[in-house]
């Protein structure tokens, strides 16, 4: 967990500051794997991470939810085959792919910028 944390924090320090604010704002909770209600609910077993809550355009607004990024540890070690180097790659990829869906970025425009 600890790389884990170290990618995303350094990935949040390399973020332009304007972008940095909003993020920091959204915390990053780190599983093993899904759980077994979010299986239930249809998501798949081997997500690497997943965005739950408002995104930031719509704080405020009677949410059920806390906006969090939860990331799934597990799943992104055995997604890089367990190289270290590219775990980092991913953590970072799985990251502002669910950052970006915070900031109220669909799967197309994640897409465009590389974090699909």
């Amino acid at each position: 967990m600890r790389a884990a944390q170290a990618e995303v924090e350094q990935t949040l320090l390399e973020l332009p500051e304007t972008v940095r604010g909003a993020a920091s704002k959204v915390p990053v909770i780190y599983e093993r794997r899904p759980g077994h209600g979010l299986v239930e609910d249809g998501l798949d077993d081997d997500l690497l991470g997943l965005f739950v809550g408002d995104p930031l355009a719509e704080e405020g607004l009677g949410g059920s939810v806390p906006a969090q990024i939860l990331l799934f540890l597990e799943n992104l070690w055995e997604f890089v085959e367990g190289d270290p180097e590219a775990y980092a790659e991913e953590v970072q990829t799985t990251y502002l792919h669910e950052l970006g869906h915070y900031l109220g970025l669909d799967e197309v425009d994640l897409e465009e910028r590389g974090l699909d």
